[in-house]
């Protein structure tokens, strides 16, 4: 029940409605008995200053943000994470006693989601399809996880140099490529063994892969194929990768384990994971029909 002590946190986004993070905390909150509610607040990009302001004049105990804000908010913290600085990337806020931190907790996500599956990224050679906001952090947690290369691919445009340039600065075991470049991705294919699409190539309503057929034929059993998207649960990609036997995720774990990252940021407890991954996922499957 809503009272005068409860905490109130939330969603900065545009749009907002779609979002899945009122119901992974508010079915938190309710299951470990934490007064406090969240909510979606539909911004306009303009208005994000007053917006903080306002965070801390209301003392709202924190904020995930999604896209526009990921980078536009950055100037406006009082300070960031390791992670959030070298990303430049926020998609979650602390709120400090009146001082923002902002944090990335979207690699942690992806980590903790192939972790609960007993997959470790350490030693491996991995394949990353895009080099986005979801892509870079996934790429910067790999680095940190101690993979042994990551071959990021890129689609050959006006940002592809300062990209290349940029990624191939975070460590050495990092390469970045053209998707154009369809000879070397054949054998990257071939022997890759954790493959992540980053892009959004594949969301519901859409057939598109964003791989070629042959580039695709090379998948074989043992490769973790891993797709950021969660809505539908099984992309065209997971769909080719499950009939070439290999072992499949989509993004469910990483929306999930992100937020319990946010939610153990703000309340110092540790999220009931499984219980809110069946709830987005009976959400998902709701939301498909």
């Amino acid at each position: 029940m809503v009272d005068a002590n409860t905490k109130l946190y939330g969603l900065i986004a545009h749009p907002a409605h779609h979002s899945m993070s009122p119901l992974i905390h508010n079915t938190a909150f309710n299951e470990l008995q934490i007064n406090s509610i969240y909510m979606a607040f539909d911004v306009a990009e303009q208005t994000i200053k007053p917006v903080l302001d306002s965070m801390r004049l209301m003392k709202i105990g924190g904020v995930n943000l999604s896209m526009p804000f990921k980078r536009s908010v950055v100037p406006y913290l009082d300070s960031l994470s390791d992670s959030a600085s070298q990303l430049g990337a926020v998609n979650t806020i602390v709120n400090e006693q009146g001082q923002l931190k902002g944090y990335n907790t979207d690699g942690q996500g992806f980590i903790n989601a192939l972790t609960n599956q007993g997959i470790s990224a350490k030693g491996k050679q991995v394949l990353v399809l895009g080099a986005g906001g979801a892509a870079r952090a996934i790429i910067l947690a790999l680095i940190n996880a101690g993979v042994r290369h990551v071959t990021v691919v890129k689609r050959n445009n006006s940002t592809f140099e300062d990209t290349k340039q940029e990624l191939q600065s975070w460590g050495s075991q990092v390469k970045v490529i053209s998707f154009a470049n369809h000879d070397l991705l054949i054998k990257l294919m071939r022997t890759a063994e954790i493959i992540v699409n980053g892009t959004s190539i594949g969301m519901a309503g859409s057939r598109e892969l964003p791989l070629t057929n042959t580039e695709l034929s090379e998948l074989h059993t043992g490769q973790v194929v891993f797709d950021a998207i969660y809505f539908p649960l099984i992309t065209p990609l997971l769909e080719i990768a499950n009939q070439h036997g290999c072992i499949t995720m989509n993004g469910t774990g990483m929306l999930v384990f992100q937020a319990a990252a946010a939610f153990k940021l703000w309340t110092g407890t540790a999220m009931p994971v499984e219980l809110i991954m069946s709830a987005v996922k009976e959400e998902i499957f709701q939301r498909s029909k």
